[in-house]
Parts: structure tokens; sequence; C-alpha cells
């Protein structure tokens, strides 16, 4: 997509003003900051002023920073090394992007100025800290904090070191993920304090429970990522329904408050241009992620293109790229990260075809503890990263892994994966030891699962916080009539931290399978543990690399001859009155 011409952001001023914080021990404190005009300057006069998109992009299993421009820049590391770099935030002056990182080993906040590349640190405290969103003066952060086994929203200030955290929120749900909005007196936010996740809003005018407005007020849906516009007038936010529909990208306007959000596409991770009226945005497949562009009427703009990795974070930029690029950058863009495993096959001649072996799998509990020689390499590089994440062996019990063409599945399931030897099916009963939870996400009418390890250090340095409360396949079984016909229901999100296993999984080529069509009143059909390594293969020819093809020959069936052995009655007629 071209540049658009927009024009040079403008200064915002803002007033002095009070912000009411609850104290707490440590970490918080009531604090009544002084909010002074601030001068902006996009970038140097001789320096081209473009749009940008600015994307916090996963590869080998760590997110890193990523300039794009489409059409003219591709994908362009701006950070490396074996951490995560997350939820880029961009400051009002347009100079500088907050964003999070476990860089020094916990979860903290950090300012990347973009024109130099130099980056310092924000936050240093073990508890995690994520999902910056600046102040309208450049002088506040407000983020999510994992407190007393909970996520709440706080502030910190740029400007004073010694100032303690200011808390925006106290309450027993999960609350996260804010967006300061430019007037500087309200947040959203994202908390399931009414069951499920929905939009808040949090007037800093207001104290108590009168402070907070529920914005979308969704009792099957889970909302996520808030964004504002730049004069704040709207609110774009993202949507996942169990109603087919009504998930993706919905606006949510200031001037009608009580009029229900608009939805306007597919998508996920909105961002704003500087002027207000399209939207960049991430849209989300099963295995596959994809960006592309809307206008606030629906309209597409830019042709989905796919993303090399899963995206964590999401910003459209209008600034000028520094030219050339500072040391820091460049050496980033050049540091490639290396492929984490490598196939090491042995191809066995039989015949005219050749076929591959499938190969046991060392110190694994399963029924038949093999895969493909293709994949088994792939998995014992999954499953050592795991152990480096979590912190415990959770791929050394399987409940299957290949299953042999003699041995049968359960009914409907004649032609899943875990025949061709390249798929594997986590042990279920991890989810029942609070070791393993499942997050549901509806595609185009099909259900797959989004499977989370809890890690066995809960300090901080490994894991994340779960935003979003999990599906509870369990629930089901229980004397509530509409958890038996929607399979199950949202449980309350749990504590602690935990690794995204599905995503990590995904680095190394295992795409989660969905469920099958009838998995709300059959456990089995759910498939939530399942991975597949595809490699582009469909299921019959991924058969073919192991079995010759007259053994996959469907035998046809043989019909029993028409005359019955037995006189078969006829019908008699009911007398009527």
């Amino acid at each position: 997509m071209a540049p658009h011409n927009l024009p040079k952001l403008l200064p915002f001023i803002f007033f002095a003003s009070l912000l009411v914080g609850c104290a707490q021990p440590n970490r918080s404190a009531t604090l009544t900051p002084t909010v002074v005009p601030t001068n902006t300057q996009a970038a140097s006069s001789n320096l081209k002023i473009q749009d940008v998109v600015l994307l916090s992009l996963e590869e080998n299993g760590y997110a890193h920073l990523f300039f794009y421009v489409p059409g003219e820049l591709p994908l362009t590391r701006i950070t490396y090394g074996d951490w995560d770099d997350t939820d880029p935030a961009l400051s009002p002056d347009g100079t500088k992007v907050a964003f999070a990182s476990n860089r020094e080993g916990g979860w903290d906040l950090y300012i990347l100025e973009l024109i130099s590349g130099e980056i310092t640190r924000v936050t240093n405290s073990p508890e995690y800290d994520s999902a910056p969103s600046w102040s309208p003066d450049n002088q506040w952060l407000a983020f999510e904090t994992y407190l007393n086994e909970n996520l709440e929203v706080a502030v910190v200030s740029l400007t004073d070191k010694d100032q303690e955290l200011i808390l925006l929120t106290e309450d027993a749900s999960s609350d996260h993920s804010p967006a300061w909005a430019p007037d500087g007196r309200h947040v959203a936010f994202v908390s399931n304090r009414n069951g499920d996740s929905d939009i808040w809003l949090a007037d800093l005018d207001k104290t108590g429970e009168m402070r907070y407005t529920n914005l979308s007020n969704t009792p099957f849906a889970a909302e996520s990522h808030p964004t504002w516009t730049q004069d704040g007038d709207k609110l774009a936010w993202a949507s996942s329904s169990q109603n087919v529909g009504f998930s993706g990208i919905h606006i949510w306007e200031l001037e009608n408050p009580d009029r229900p959000a608009i939805w306007i596409g597919d998508g996920d991770l909105p961002a704003w241009n500087n002027t207000g009226d399209q939207l960049m945005v991430m849209i989300q497949g099963p295995n596959q992620n994809y960006l592309t562009s809307y206008s606030i009427k629906g309209d597409l703009l830019l042709q989905p293109s796919p993303l090399p990795g899963p995206v964590k974070g999401l910003l459209w930029l209008h600034t000028a790229l520094p030219n050339p690029m500072p040391q820091n950058y460049s050496a980033a863009a050049e540091n490639t990260p290396p492929s984490q495993w490598t196939a090491a096959t042995t191809q066995i001649a039989e015949g005219p075809s050749q076929r591959y072996t499938v190969n046991t799998l060392p110190d694994v509990l399963a029924p038949f503890p093999q895969l493909h020689d293709l994949v088994d390499e792939s998995f014992e590089a999954l499953r050592q990263r795991v152990i480096e994440e979590a912190g415990w062996d959770a791929l050394a019990g399987l409940s299957n892994a290949f299953v042999p063409l003699t041995s049968a599945l359960d009914p409907g399931q004649g032609d899943d994966w875990l025949f061709t030897g390249r798929a594997f099916a986590l042990n279920p009963l991890m989810s029942n030891a609070g070791w393993m939870v499942a997050g549901r996400q509806d595609f185009g009418g099909q259900t797959y699962w989004r499977l989370y390890l809890r890690t066995l250090s809960q300090d901080g340095s490994q894991g994340e916080p779960l935003h979003n409360p999990p599906w509870d396949l369990a629930a089901r079984n229980g004397l509530d009539p509409l958890s038996y016909e929607q399979g199950g229901k949202y449980n309350e999100v749990p504590t602690g931290y935990w690794l995204d296993f599905t995503g990590l999984a995904r680095q190394y080529g295992w795409e989660r399978v969905p469920a099958l069509p009838n998995w709300r009143t059959y456990y089995s059909g759910a498939r939530f543990t399942e991975f597949a390594l595809k490699d582009g293969l469909n299921w019959y020819d991924a058969m073919l690399e192991i079995y010759p093809e007259d053994v996959l020959v469907t035998p046809t069936r043989i019909l029993p001859p028409s005359p019955t052995p037995t006189k078969t009655p006829k019908p008699t007629r009911t007398p009527h009155p």
C-alpha cells in the first residue's frame, strides 16, 4: 500500500489535572501529577515522513520489533536476542515507543528512541509489567502489572524515579491492556469482572465503583486490545465471539456512548493511522497471521499479507525513519536467528517407491511412542524448549503419538493425523491437575484451542499471566443446560504464570487441528491437545509417505442378498373408533 499523504502531527496541549490512586505497600502510592504542555516534533525536516508499520513479531519462539512499509521496506528487524519485546506503544509526540521486554530476566517496561535506537529501562521489579500506554503529556505510562496473583492497571512516572506506582484498578478480576484517552481523564482497559472480558472505561475524576463503565457489555464474547484515535473521538477494540459473524474489529464513538460498537471487519490488534479514518489490523487464522487495513466504514484497503509468525503488538506510525539506520538497528537486521532444528532422515527403498520410517521417541510414554522420520527432530527440539521455558517436561507423557492402522481411534477420527506419524496429542489429564488450560478460538465455523502450560517457577522468570478466561470443557458435565449445549463455559482466569504452548509449537512447525463439528456433545471430538506437522501435505499424501497405496484402498462393502431369510411381517392397520 502506498504511503498516504497525511499532514504532520499536530501539537498536543493538555492542562494540569488530578489523578487519584489508591495506596499499596512498596509499589503504589497516592499522587497528584502535574500535566504540562508538550511541544511535539515528528522528526527532522530533512527526513521523509511516511506511514510505517511497527510490529512485535515472533521468530523461533522469541518476539522482536520490526519496521515495515508496505511496498517499500520489507520486514526489518530492529531488536534481537534470546528474549521477547512485545506490546509497543507510540508516545504522543511520535518520537518514542514504549514496550515490554524480559531481556533482563523479568518482564519490565522500556522506551525506544525511534531516531537514535537507544533503549532505556523504566520499571525494575520482580512483578510482571507489560502493555504500556502513554499519557497525553508524555510524562506517565499506564500499564498492566501482576500484583497479589492478579493483573491490575497501574501508572508509573517517567519524570520522577522516586515516585511509587499508582493503582487505577483494585479488583479480584483480571484488569489489563490499558489505553489512555487523549483527554487525559479516561483510561480504557479490559476486565472480566462481569464474567468474560469486556472493555471498561475508567473516569479519573471519579472514585469507587462510580469510576468504571462497561462499554462493550457482551456476555458471549471476549474483547481485547482497546486503542484510541489521536483526537479521542473513537475507540477500537477486537472481539472474539462464540456467535459466528460477530468476532473482529469494533469501533465505539465518544459522541454516541450509548450506541453499541460498530463491527467493521475481521481482525485483532487494531492500530489507528494519525488521522483516525483507517485501521491497520492483524487477521488471525488457525495457524497463520495476516496484515491488512480497513477504513472506518469497513472497506478493505490492503490485500491481506501473510506474516511469518505470531504478532505480539502492532502500531501504525506516521514518522520519519532514520537514514542511515543507527548501528543497533543495522546489527539487529543482520542477525537472523538460526533454525531451531534440522530433519535427519533415513529413507528406505521398497519396490519402485521410497517410504519413510517411524522412529522411536526416547523416554516418552505413549501407546506407540514413535513419530515420522521427518518430524521427530522437531518434536525433540520442541520438547527441550518447553523444558527450558516451562521448567518441566510436558511432552514426556503423551496420550498418543503415531497410531498404526491396525489400531482404531474414537468414532469420527478415521482420517486423523495421528495415523500419519506426523502428529501427537498431549495428555489431557494435565488439565485436570491444573497444569494445563485451553482457550477457545473460532475461525469460520471451526473451533480451535490455544493451550497454556503452567510454569514451574512462579516468580515471573518464566511465562506470563493469562489475560483471558480459558474454556472449561468439563462444565458440560454439570447441571447447567446452557453449558451442556455450548460444550462448556468460560472459566475464571487462573492465577500464576503460564507458557503459551500453542504459539511455541507453531514456531517448530506444529499446527493445531480443529475440533470435530460435534465437539460440544462429544468430548473426544474436541481434540484440544492434538498438534500436527503437515509440511503442506494433505492427509492422504502424508499417509503415502509411510504406507503403500494399496493399504489405503477402502474395501467395497458386500451387500447382503436381497431376500431376507425370514418372512417380513406386514404392518397391520390400527382400528379407529
